[in-house]
């Protein structure tokens, strides 16, 4: 498979599981148009042109011939500096014949420009019942937030060495999210669990979680008991990273009860103690390892590929 057209599948397979219209996505990819065609012409020059075709600024193809053929991928949820340097010492002194690497979270401008993709947590948040504005107003803030804190990072440390040793780099990041999220929604849609050990329960059955249990870092609950209702359940797995720190109270005026994230962080977990919701993290690596699991599924009914997994991930295939 091309790379070229290895990218234009993840692409796809992100827009077939996103959780937004088909509507809401041609109007983000329209409003890009526009905001090309109206852009003057020194600024076109830096204009990220995947942006009209591409609705996820966290999955980008960051150095590599679009024309690579791809057979072999290493393919990790970080792929840093270390991960790239291993892809050249197995190239160069086991044979490996690796033709591109994949990592999962962000690297270079797909890290600079994360806080873009999290706008579509405020679809999210609408669809689950609270008023649009009040979503959008909530991300608002978390969006400016996160664009401060990505701003001094030194993103493009392992672009920079992919690029010097020859080495094709992408990343796949809310596609899978999206696949993720999309996957248990309906999962829990189907079982509906009455208690929240039956929630667990449901959760450990699926093998990356199995995985993860195995290495000490099951499914839990953060905030809640084995025997509390579930209620209504939203799952909180995409758009980039954690949303509006504020945003509990509005869950639960919504009428949810329970969340299933990746993961929370501390603040974020007082808050929704104060709004009386129960949480249970599914846990972060094993989330994001059942998410790329899921797309190259979706990716390998065309071309199968071969994967050399590190940093966290294990290709697990479920027959088609």
């Amino acid at each position: 498979m091309k790379l070229k057209d290895l990218y234009k599948s993840v692409i796809e397979t992100g827009i077939a599981h996103d959780l937004r219209s088909r509507e809401e996505i041609e109007r983000v990819l329209a409003d890009e148009k526009a905001k090309f065609e109206k852009a003057a012409p020194e600024d076109r020059d830096y204009f990220d042109k995947d942006r009209l075709f591409n609705p996820f600024s966290d999955t980008r193809v960051l150095f590599g011939d679009p024309e690579t053929e791809v057979k072999k991928a290493i393919i990790g949820i970080d792929m840093e500096e270390g991960e790239v340097l291993l892809t050249y010492l197995l190239n160069k002194d086991l044979g490996h014949k690796i033709d591109l690497i994949i990592a999962h979270h962000p690297e270079g401008y797909a890290l600079s420009r994360l806080f873009d993709v999290m706008k579509l947590q405020a679809d999210l948040l609408a669809n689950c019942g609270i008023t649009v504005s009040v979503a959008e107003k909530l991300m608002e803030k978390r969006i400016s937030e996160v664009e401060r804190r990505l701003m001094p990072i030194n993103h493009n440390r392992a672009v920079d060495i992919a690029k010097l040793l020859g080495l094709p780099l992408m990343c796949i990041h809310t596609p899978a999210d999206n696949c993720v999220t999309n996957c248990l929604k309906n999962l829990i849609d189907r079982q509906n669990p009455a208690k929240l050990k039956d929630l667990l329960k449901l959760l450990k059955d699926i093998p990356e979680y199995k995985v993860a249990s195995a290495l000490q870092l099951p499914p839990k609950i953060v905030n809640g008991s084995d025997e509390n209702k579930c209620g209504k359940i939203f799952v909180d797995m995409t758009g980039g990273t954690e949303g509006a720190k504020d945003v509990y109270e509005k869950y639960a005026g919504s009428g949810v009860s329970t969340i299933v994230g990746m993961h929370i962080s501390e603040e974020h977990l007082e808050n929704a103690k104060k709004a009386n919701l129960n949480v249970v993290i599914a846990g972060h690596i094993s989330s994001d390892t059942l998410g790329l699991n899921l797309l190259l599924d979706e990716i390998e009914k065309k071309e199968k590929i071969e994967f050399v997994c590190v940093s966290g991930f294990e290709r697990i295939r479920r027959s088609n």
